[in-house]
């Protein structure tokens, strides 16, 4: 993990190096408010507005997948009045972005529990993915009502039932059966977590995705994450050395077969 270069401005980036999938935990809404005199909901207000930058910023970049950390299974034993009010900002935020989530072509798609949201929410939230269904740039993922351990919990019970019924057989399961039965099937690993307001956690957030992804820590809170914090992570990132279990030399000696 790292906090190096996240005040930089004018971070170098190499457009043919860009992350496909880059997560983020948004972290320090409240923290950010309370230094402030704030209630802990002013600081979700403001942290709206930062989910609006980076992702015209990571839609400019050509990232294709932005995964934001919305809301955790856990979140839904904090306060009721934050639970309520937090589940009002979000769909207002979502419904009020969507015109230009699709003037800049970004499809909305959800993971997570959300059938735990109250059922109006849920409801409008799916008309906005719906409405952005037919975007093909920047796929923007909420992970609402997620935790990685629901997840893992869930898609362990769905292989279960598929051997029960016969309709797979136990000795061919594999690391991908267990992908395909994930709520991220058909989108590729993070290869970037990004973690703001300073805590060293991925807090039950894609564990089983986030194997061999490269992590970078802030200590800005969420709301004062801005587009050149996250170029200069997008910039750190492309400095790193991805092994994936192998060897230094190796990697450089496919890198030589390959050029």
């Amino acid at each position: 993990m790292s906090t190096e270069n996240e005040h930089s401005t004018e971070a170098a980036i190499d457009k043919t190096r860009i992350p496909t999938h880059v997560a983020i935990i948004m972290d320090g809404n409240g923290r950010w408010a309370t230094a402030r005199g704030l209630e802990r909901s002013a600081g979700h207000v403001e942290g709206v507005n930062t989910v609006r930058r980076i992702t015209e910023e990571a839609s400019a970049l050509g990232i294709g997948y932005l995964t934001l950390y919305t809301f955790s299974t856990e979140n839904w034993n904090r306060p009721q009045d934050e639970v309520d009010a937090l589940m009002e900002l979000i769909v207002i935020a979502i419904e009020r972005e969507t015109p230009d989530l699709i003037a800049n072509n970004v499809r909305l798609t959800t993971i997570g529990d959300i059938d735990r949201m109250p059922a109006g929410a849920a409801d409008r939230l799916r008309r906005c993915m719906a409405d952005t269904a037919a975007c093909t740039g920047l796929t923007l993922v909420l992970a609402l009502s997620y935790s990685s351990r629901w997840e893992i919990v869930r898609a362990a019970k769905q292989i279960a039932s598929d051997c029960m019924a016969g309709k797979l057989d136990i000795d061919s399961i594999d690391e991908t059966t267990v992908a395909n039965a994930l709520a991220t099937t058909g989108m590729p690993d993070p290869d970037l977590i990004i973690r703001t307001g300073g805590d060293m956690r991925l807090s039950n957030f894609l564990l089983f995705q986030a194997a061999y992804a490269e992590i970078a820590v802030t200590s800005e809170y969420w709301p004062d994450y801005s587009a050149a914090h996250f170029r200069g992570h997008i910039a750190e990132y492309q400095k790193r050395q991805r092994r994936f279990g192998l060897t230094e030399q190796q990697i450089t000696q496919n890198d030589i077969k390959l050029s």
